[in-house]
């Protein structure tokens, strides 16, 4: 069996899709994007499936070996997503062609159903509470939040009072039995995530995620340290080499994107590598089914694994919805806000080829939006 051509396709809201086909009839589908960065990484796909075509897809780790080494510059969040949906198609590849889940090649299911998390809304504790109540509703045991939206580099009593409020307002809803998680966004300096992480310990937040920017990485331990609440980390950072010293620092919680990261095959050492620093995995995922179906695979087989973010019904997917690119949507249902093992060969579920045919190209390229300070400087997000 060879690889005889590569193909991508730009879907709203703002993913992107790559396909791999064999001289056989046997396709694998991933997902390789940056978000706001689609258009650099397609052109990045099409760099690296000159070494593809015309070789064997079951050689996987050899191809990934080679993607990933065989330029003098490597890493990085466009090569490493590129190599990540590539990845991710060849592992859908093999599983197809021997007839079973990847999770079966990566050593079988740990698990039979996986937890899942829902992000909420809002900018106020009222808004929180109805929308945390909407998700109780619907069956999930776990809501994920953001801290704030632009941050000044040394809040006010007033900035940090409001992020606490509205964890109240969550754990209120939620009562003792059920999770939330609260994302910094990296847009806290360490000054002020050191402030702010004792104030959030009465409300027992399942995890704060990434409270400074992974260029500070080298600053997570001084975090770490002044944090009652466990820290995790993870969404930006690329490989092994790059996740080692986060883990050092002593954080909870290691959150890998199977679309960035390097695809199943990284991502399955990351979490081995975790386990050594008794770390579990929460694989980031706001984007669209084939990166879900990728991480639902490494969710199956991980024995340090702790919960998926999924983002099907999220109101930021404008234009677009994760199930709208399925053929069967029975594999992402939720049941009591969990996913069920999925069966089907290769990552477990069916592209509708036809829905991404028509849809590529339908999306304008995304971009992160430019905040500034009320002072005119720029705001980190």
């Amino acid at each position: 069996m060879q690889i005889t051509r590569v193909e991508t396709f730009a879907v709203p809201p703002r993913w992107l899709l790559c396909r791999v086909e064999t001289d056989e009839g046997v396709v694998g589908w991933g997902e390789p994007v940056v978000e706001g960065r689609a258009a650099t990484v397609r052109t990045a796909v099409h760099e690296l499936s000159e070494l593809l075509v015309g070789r064997d897809p079951l050689r996987i780790e050899d191809h990934w070996q080679v993607m990933t080494k065989g330029s003098f510059y490597r890493g990085g969040p466009v090569l490493s997503s590129a190599v990540a949906g590539l990845d991710q198609a060849l592992w859908d590849i093999a599983g197809k062609t021997l007839g079973v889940p990847v999770h079966v090649l990566l050593g079988g299911p740990v698990r039979d159903r996986v937890r899942a998390y829902s992000w909420i809304g809002g900018d106020e504790p009222g808004e929180i509470a109805d929308a945390v109540a909407a998700q109780v509703e619907a069956g999930f045991t776990a809501v994920k939040m953001n801290a704030s939206g632009r941050m000044n580099r040394m809040g006010t009593v007033s900035d940090l009072s409001h992020v606490v409020h509205r964890a109240e307002a969550a754990r209120d809803v939620l009562g003792p039995d059920r999770d939330f998680a609260v994302d910094f966004h990296g847009r806290f300096t360490r000054a002020n995530a050191r402030r702010l992480l004792p104030l959030l310990a009465p409300t027992a937040p399942l995890f704060v995620e990434e409270p400074v920017l992974p260029e500070y990485t080298h600053l997570l331990g001084d975090v770490v340290a002044a944090a009652p609440v466990p820290v995790a980390t993870g969404e930006r950072l690329y490989s092994r080499t790059d996740v080692l010293p986060a883990l050092r620092s002593g954080i909870a919680v290691v959150q890998p994107d199977l679309s960035h990261a390097g695809g199943i095959s990284e991502v399955r050492r990351i979490a081995s590598l975790a386990e050594t620093f008794d770390v579990l995995v929460a694989p980031h995922c706001p984007l669209g089914p084939v990166s879900l179906a990728a991480s639902l695979q490494i969710a199956f087989s991980t024995p340090n694994f702790l919960i998926q973010e999924q983002s099907i019904g999220i109101h930021y997917n404008s234009g677009a919805e994760v199930l709208d690119y399925v053929v069967d949507r029975e594999v992402f249902r939720f049941h009591e806000g969990h996913f069920l093992r999925p069966t089907g060969p290769g990552l477990g579920i069916e592209v509708d080829e036809r829905a991404v045919r028509r849809a590529d190209g339908k999306t304008p390229d995304w971009r992160g939006p430019v905040w500034r300070h009320d002072d005119g400087s720029f705001a980190e997000w």
